[in-house]
């Protein structure tokens, strides 16, 4: 039942930026763009941002030491739009995970009133930039979170990636990252993140973070310690990222920071699979089939409010519920393993 209430509090109050906010700014943004072996991606992002208006003075992209055609690609860029810069990696030093002394580096060259961190595999389209700095202006924020709709193609994905939107959409209510005072109530996706550039600057939070896997929660949770105003909003169609292209890679990719998502505890985590997949079983013991029928119903529905919240198709997530919850066991029993064997590798660099 509470997971249903924090569904429904998420669908029924979710913010949508899909029109203007009447609001006049000469306020400026600096994107900013971290970019480890992102030849099939960095093109398309950099022709969405090329395109955007003149609030945009700066599209800069850290190549962190990739071995692929990704600086090329953004030189050529940087040939039609002046604004386009290749910052190029001299090397990663030690304690540091890589995406966070990229963007750390880029915040250091960069010259806006705001700073975007946005992901080389994100696509954005309808003026959604300036939209998000209208909404981030009218609200006073030091920090917006937006969390793109996730392009899902093969089942791989489907059943895999859905999982994230599921943990988030049903125990956090997004309006509470604004409106609540308590740190513990807040969230963040480094796929895009809008800063206010003097508080970034003088916090240099992903240099604070550096040594962090999952540097975007623990920064929005640090912020609002803080008492900076923060605010995180559910997907919108204007931003899109296909995160990942099979089951493995989505496995491997969650399993670097699923246990972010529960307090950094595993203990949690296991629960909440045992008590999402497993919940029916004492019902089913004591032999209520009313009940048993009332708690699946709550279950369709919760999922239900998910998918439309995250636009995401409600056939798909209700035709693999069961393998979505078996692959979230997965995922969490990966990352365990990884932190017991310390083996975890991402894009070719141990982290």
């Amino acid at each position: 039942m509470f997971q249903l209430l924090i569904s429904l509090i998420n669908w029924l109050f979710r913010v949508r930026l899909n029109k203007e906010i009447d609001i006049k700014t000469d306020k400026t943004i600096s994107i900013l763009i971290p970019a480890r072996n992102e030849e099939e991606n960095i093109g398309n992002i950099l022709e969405d941002l090329t395109s955007t208006s003149p609030v945009v003075i700066e599209i800069l992209v850290f190549d962190d030491e990739s071995s692929d055609n990704t600086g090329n690609i953004v030189k050529e860029y940087s040939l039609k739009d002046s604004r386009v810069k290749l910052i190029e990696s001299n090397g990663l030093e030690k304690e540091w995970m890589g995406k966070n002394f990229a963007c750390h580096n880029l915040s250091t060259l960069s010259n806006g009133d705001y700073l975007l961190f946005i992901d080389s595999d994100v696509r954005i389209k309808n003026n959604i930039i300036e939209k998000a700095l209208k909404y981030s202006i009218s609200k006073d924020l030091d920090l917006l979170s937006i969390f793109p709709n996730q392009i899902m193609i093969t089942k791989g994905e489907k059943i895999s990636i859905p999982n994230m939107n599921v943990i988030l959409l049903s125990l956090l209510a997004l309006p509470l990252v604004f409106y609540s005072k308590f740190s513990s109530i807040s969230a963040a996706n480094g796929q895009f993140m809008l800063f206010k550039a003097n508080t970034y600057k003088d916090i240099q939070p992903h240099k604070l973070f550096k040594t962090s896997k999952a540097e975007d929660i623990q920064i929005s949770r640090y912020y609002k310690k803080n008492k900076l105003r923060i605010a995180c909003l559910a997907s919108t169609k204007d931003i899109s990222c296909r995160m990942y292209n099979s089951l493995k890679e989505s496995i491997q990719g969650f399993s670097k920071n699923i246990n972010y998502f529960f307090g950094n505890s595993y203990f949690i985590a296991i629960l909440f699979w045992l008590l999402t997949s497993l919940g029916f079983i004492p019902i089913l013991i004591n032999g209520n089939l009313v009940l048993l029928v009332v708690y699946f119903i709550i279950i369709l529905i919760t999922r239900v409010l998910i998918s439309l919240t995250s636009y995401q198709s409600v056939k798909d997530n209700l035709k693999y519920i069961l393998h979505q919850q078996f692959i979230l066991g997965k995922i969490i029993l990966k990352s365990i393993q990884n932190k017991r064997n310390r083996e975890l590798k991402w894009k070719g660099r141990a982290i």
